[in-house]
């Protein structure tokens, strides 16, 4: 198929232009796409999808615009291709075109998601949205995180029939060998023999969740609130509230584990050899079970932090800030980006870190992590008793100190731990990082800027999902298809908010209204 042309001149009896001057909202999404469409999703953006011979292709301007208006309206195929025949808005917003304008069937939207899965850019729509606001100076260095649940595009009881039928099809073209290692690795009572949902009682609660905790994905918002499908997770900049970037996983997946991808245009590349692969702990339990590495010097109680991520001048935060050409970005998170690991991601880059990481705690009310005195360079932790133990070191970084025999004598020790053993303390591998930030988010500053900021992502985060089938239920089946929807949500997002904003060409260059 080859590239077809969206036409440039109108009829001037037939167009849809003087309709709706004066109608349409200049600031709208229908307004900003007539004046820009072919400034963004011009023909040619697309020519690598198509051969030089065969049969004209519906024009892709036209196409990438029903896409867009279909998301931002949450409209199935059909009903996207209706409102394109239909709706004289539509065609305005494809560039003016006349009224009579020839409609095309559904399966072309189909086939353009299938052009643009197999292509070299995917995301080319969602690109140049956000490359339009990046040259309108609509993309600062402040990036706002977060996520939220895209529920899944079937119902329960039909996802673990469809994941049932797939492990029936491996297990049927799979040799004897490979077989025997498969069946050995499926955990539930099921001998797959037989086609059909999987055996159980669905009017049992507990039987139902223990079946999809074995078969689907399964995502928690809370520890009370679970849900089946994806997360979406977006970056944006929080000052025009535009989406930076637009990322899908399985449910299951922790917030920060995608956060390194959502900053990739905006963190330098990191250093060579960088082998770290464990997450830091967000939350120290009496035992302070977390993941270690003994790293920096730094102690928990009284430790002078680097306010938002900046360690100059005290020497306790490692930072390539002064070898960078531009300041890393300011990155803000809540609870669930305080991870250790992307702590240390962030320091390295230089960014300014406003991503609250979660107090230490202990039941009971007893002393939490934070009253013992951890003294990295020194390789030791002092209780609130005074009493100084060594860290053993783990071979995965950090380690543990145990004061054992010491807490048998101490006065404190009611207040401390309930375990006959003593206390032990777990030294992450990212303690240094955790206690920098727990010690600068103390600063009334910081919290004054957390709040102003933070927030506006979970605006946009009610902005992506104010339809129920055009957001929060994921559209697609499949990670990779559902990300491809996700992005294309978070382009037509971005186009509506670069109405508002005002944006138009100046020569050959975006602007933005003066506000």
């Amino acid at each position: 198929m080859s590239l077809g042309l969206t036409p440039k001149q109108a009829d001037l009896w037939r167009t849809t232009v003087d309709f709706c001057e004066g109608r349409v909202a200049p600031d709208s999404i229908y307004g900003v796409l007539h004046r820009e469409c072919l400034s963004l999703f011009g023909d040619e953006m697309f020519a690598d999808m198509f051969t030089d011979v065969g049969r004209r292709s519906v024009p892709p301007t036209i196409v990438a615009v029903v896409m867009v208006l279909q998301r931002i309206e949450g409209l199935s195929d059909r009903e996207a291709v209706q409102r394109f025949a239909f709706d004289a808005r539509w065609k305005y917003a494809a560039g003016g075109l006349d009224f009579d304008y020839p409609g095309f069937v559904h399966t072309v939207l189909v086939d353009m998601r299938a052009r643009l899965a197999r292509s070299d850019r995917p995301d080319r729509i969602f690109e140049v949205t956000l490359q339009a606001a990046k040259a309108a100076g609509l993309a600062g260095r402040k990036r706002a995180l977060d996520s939220t649940p895209l529920y899944d595009a079937v119902a329960t009881m039909d996802t673990v029939t469809l994941i049932r039928s797939a492990i029936r099809g491996l297990l049927a073209v799979a040799g004897a060998e490979l077989r025997a290692r498969l069946r050995a690795r499926l955990s539930r009572d099921d001998d797959y023999a037989r086609a059909g949902k999987p055996v159980c009682d669905y009017d049992d609660a507990e039987a139902r969740e223990e079946l999809v905790d074995a078969l689907a994905r399964h995502g928690h918002k809370t520890s009370a609130r679970g849900f089946d499908g994806y997360k979406g997770h977006i970056a944006i900049d929080p000052g025009a509230e535009i989406i930076t970037a637009a990322e899908v996983t399985a449910g299951s997946a922790g917030d920060a584990e995608p956060a390194t991808d959502l900053l990739a245009g905006d963190l330098p590349a990191p250093p060579t050899g960088d082998t770290n692969t464990a997450d830091g702990d967000c939350v120290d339990s009496q035992d302070d079970s977390s993941l270690g590495r003994s790293a920096g010097t730094t102690t928990a109680a009284g430790a002078a932090g680097h306010a938002h991520g900046d360690g100059d001048g005290d020497g306790s935060a490692p930072s390539v800030r002064g070898a960078q050409d531009q300041p890393g970005p300011a990155v803000y998170g809540d609870a669930a980006y305080g991870a250790g690991k992307l702590l240390a991601v962030l320091e390295t880059a230089g960014a300014d870190i406003v991503a609250k990481v979660q107090p230490p705690t202990a039941p009971g009310g007893r002393y939490a992590k934070d009253r013992f005195a951890i003294d990295l360079a020194a390789g030791t932790v002092t209780c609130p008793g005074a009493v100084a133990v060594p860290i053993r070191p783990a071979t995965a970084g950090g380690g543990t100190a145990v004061f054992g025999p010491a807490c048998a004598s101490c006065p404190l020790a009611a207040q401390c731990t309930s375990s006959t053993a003593g206390r032990t303390i777990a030294i992450s591998r990212y303690e240094a990082e955790l206690t920098r930030a727990r010690t600068a988010q103390a600063d009334p500053a910081w919290v004054a800027n957390y709040k102003a900021t933070r927030p506006k992502v979970e605006r946009k985060i009610g902005h992506l999902m104010r339809r129920r089938h055009g957001g929060r239920r994921a559209r697609m089946r499949g990670t990779t298809k559902a990300a491809a929807d996700f992005s294309l949500l978070a382009a037509a997002i971005n186009l509506a908010r670069l109405g508002v904003l005002g944006i138009h060409r100046e020569g050959a260059n975006w602007a933005a209204a003066a506000t």
